[in-house]
């Protein structure tokens, strides 16, 4: 009863008051009166770490591009070579035909 009429007394924007923190955001759901259509996206950082997010497109997975400049001279090669396209190989065999059909003729039998 006495919380009551303290609560009458108080103004209205001290009422009101509701205590958003970053942990509370994360827990509860968008609060908006229209919601975009969004969909489940795992995006991988440059390190390797992964966020889930929602993208408004259809994707699986978003992979952010690793800064070159901030490679060793030597990861940097390798990764420019790996960019490159591969090239194909071209292998020639020869085959040496000495197959001779004359020689199983006496295999076939004949009506």
């Amino acid at each position: 009863m006495l919380g009551k009429v303290l609560l009458e007394s108080l103004p209205k924007a001290i009422v009101q008051y509701r205590s958003i923190s970053s942990s509370s955001a994360a827990v509860t759901k968008i609060h908006r009166s229209v919601y975009s259509r969004s969909y489940p996206t795992i995006v991988v950082l440059p390190d390797g770490s992964s966020i889930n997010i929602r993208y408004h497109e259809p994707r699986k997975i978003i992979k952010l591009p690793l800064d070159v400049s901030t490679l060793s001279e030597a990861e940097r090669k390798a990764r420019i070579e790996a960019r490159k396209p591969k090239r194909k190989i071209k292998i020639e065999e020869e085959v040496e035909d000495n197959f001779d059909s004359k020689k199983y003729l006496k295999y076939i039998k004949k009506k």
